[in-house]
């Protein structure tokens, strides 16, 4: 597979010259038409992060005009589209000026934007930066946990924590070097300098209570007025000049002992479109790691203001929604119990493993190449029968281990590599469906496999500097990708064959109801502001489970090849459609939307069976790799 030229640019516009901002966007829009200058401001819940650039991009009307920004030449695209990188002022309102011409006519506009500069050091004197302060909020923790504590002062001052008991808490300095903005470590394509350290970051460790009782963990108490004598304050004192502030920070103790135990519910409203799955997090408002079933029992060992945090077995816990988990009446004891027995049922499209356990227990199923792995929290192994069923060639070997007194690990080891599984509670039975890979015709790969194709959007979505639309974009992809695998031989089902919004949850559910073989999601990308457009972008494609790498490394092949731009490669990613289990599933970002030159590829017929052809061929390379796999 060849690398392609991408498609030739648009012939040049001739429009009237009209100014346009599409991002960021306004709370009114404008157009600044020949001769008139118009000040205008971004929406009104846009705030630029603090950062040195941003980017900012819009349409002029035609591809001839000359345009700057704060002064700044920046090109204009044929399709009267153009993007621009400035640098952010050491303010915190951002100004940028904005002129186009064409012929005799100039068009110009002031478009003002708030910048989240936050705290600046004063010149002079000692000082704490009271937004710093970390953690802040409620938080519960167990008798004998510790805290790591961290405020931002003034550099070479003697800092610490004064409590309401007199102890004192020394904190100390931290000189390590600033991160980059996440956006820069996850879409960078130059390798950062080494950062200077920071000689005004402290840290601290404090093990116990501090600040007001927040009260029971699952019903926090209101918070006491600012000037209750039982906060916590910091001060930092350097010769004869002292600063303070209150630390905004309440830390309660959960009893181990007799910890509340509660009921997964993400639909307490009864309406029935969640996905009835809470997702647990290694860390508070961290990445998933975990899917917990409506009716999965937990124990509680922790909270930070909105996060709670469950413990899953004596090392291990998930930190998950609060309003998603009910609490059961006082005294009811955790999930706790043994796994006696094992049954395997083969099927004609899926083998179910039946797992009787005494309660609707935590647990996560993880994935290798041919193995599928369930880790049971709160019990322990006694199985003294694994049932076959029969000797189903698909199933090689069912086997157990208890790493911990309260875990319980059960690996399923198969003949073929994982195509796709899912679990269910059945009672207290715990069912884990295997799916059975299909059979794949090594000369016509596609022939009578079923596809499903996600238009991403709306809701939501990326815009183009000249209004185009990705919602838009990736529909128009699906119906040209659906069409050329239908004369494959595939079959097709569409998420969305209109402009009807989806809501995520509903998408993977609709394709797994159809009994989709593969789900691919098709978008067009966007960087989050403050990443450098002009360095970060290209084609890239993102999986979750370990059985969808393969897939998502052929689609980035093939659109590479087919769209010609840069191959930002593949990655792991944390997203809704790429996270089914019932079938590989792959997220495709084709080209950035927000650059001019890519969103005209993206607009064009050619550009969007370019994208198209790239799925089909994707898509076929990996079911051509998975026939040969095939016994």
């Amino acid at each position: 597979m060849s690398l392609r030229e991408p498609p030739p640019p648009p012939q040049t516009v001739h429009g009237a010259l009209e100014l346009r901002v599409a991002y960021p966007r306004q709370d009114v829009p404008l157009t600044a038409g020949p001769g008139a200058w118009f000040v205008v401001r971004a929406e009104s819940t846009y705030v630029i992060p603090a950062r040195d650039s941003t980017f900012i991009f819009g349409s002029v009307g035609r591809g001839d005009a000359r345009l700057s920004v704060n002064g700044q030449d920046v090109p204009v695209y044929p399709t009267g589209g153009w993007i621009a990188w400035v640098p952010l002022p050491e303010d915190s309102v951002a100004r940028f000026d904005i002129v186009a011409a064409a012929g005799g006519d100039t068009a110009r506009m002031s478009l003002w934007a708030p910048v989240a500069r936050g705290f600046v050091p004063p010149a002079e004197g000692v000082w704490i930066d009271s937004t710093s302060l970390s953690p802040s909020g409620d938080r519960w923790i167990r008798p004998g946990e510790g805290v790591r504590l961290e405020v931002r002062a003034a550099p070479g001052a003697l800092v610490q924590l004064r409590l309401d008991d007199s102890t004192v808490v020394p904190l100390i300095t931290e000189a390590a070097p600033e991160d980059l903005p996440w956006g820069e470590r996850a879409f960078g394509t130059v390798r950062p300098g080494v950062r200077p350290g920071r000689l005004d970051r402290y840290v601290g460790w404090h093990v116990g209570r501090i600040g007001p009782d927040p009260g029971a963990v699952l019903s926090p108490d209101s918070a006491p007025a600012p000037d209750d004598s039982a906060w916590a304050w910091v001060e930092a004192v350097r010769e004869a000049d002292t600063a303070r502030a209150r630390w905004p920070l309440r830390i309660g103790l959960v009893d181990p002992a007799a910890p509340p135990v509660v009921v997964v519910n993400d639909d307490t409203a009864g309406t029935g479109r969640t996905d009835s799955v809470l997702a647990g997090r290694p860390v508070p408002w961290g990445t998933y790691h975990w899917f917990f079933p409506t009716g999965t029992l937990a124990a509680v060992s922790g909270r930070w203001d909105s996060q709670v945090r469950l413990q899953l077995s004596r090392s291990t816990v998930a930190w998950v929604d609060a309003p998603d988990v009910q609490p059961l009446p006082s005294g009811y004891p955790p999930p706790r119990g043994r796994v006696r027995s094992l049954r395997l049922l083969p099927g004609p499209a899926s083998l179910l493993l039946r797992v009787p356990l005494p309660d609707r227990i935590p647990y996560r199923v993880d994935e290798a190449e041919r193995e599928v792995t369930l880790t049971l929290y709160g019990v322990a192994a006694d199985v003294n029968w694994i049932q076959y069923s029969g000797t189903d060639s698909l199933v090689e070997i069912i086997a157990f281990e208890q790493p911990a007194e309260d875990v319980t690990v059960i690996r399923v080891t198969l003949s073929r590599p994982v195509w796709g599984y899912r679990t269910r509670w059945s009672g207290h039975d715990l069912e884990l469906e295997i799916r059975r890979p299909p059979v794949i015709d090594r000369r016509k790969p596609l022939e009578g496999r079923l596809i499903a194709l996600d238009a991403g959007h709306p809701p939501g979505g990326a815009i183009g500097p000249t209004g185009v639309r990705e919602r838009d974009v990736n529909l128009e992809v699906a119906l040209r990708a659906r069409d050329l695998l239908e004369e494959r031989g595939a079959r097709v089902y569409l998420t969305r064959s209109g402009d009807s919004a989806l809501s995520l949850a509903a998408r993977p559910r609709a394709a797994e109801a159809a009994g989709a073989e593969i789900l691919i999601s098709i978008h067009a990308n966007a960087l989050p502001d403050g990443v450098n457009p002009f360095v970060n972008n290209g084609t890239s494609v993102y999986y979750y489970h370990p059985r969808s790498a393969p897939l998502a490394r052929a689609l980035d092949r093939a659109l590479v090849a087919q769209l010609g731009f840069r191959d930002l490669g593949m990655g792991r990613g944390d997203l809704a459609l790429a996270r089914p289990t019932w079938m590989p599933a792959a997220l495709t970002e084709g080209l950035f939307l927000m650059l001019p030159d890519q969103e005209a590829v993206l607009a064009s017929r050619e550009g969007q069976d370019r994208y198209a052809r790239g799925l089909v061929e994707g898509l076929e390379a990996f079911l051509r790799e998975r026939a040969q796999e095939q016994p």
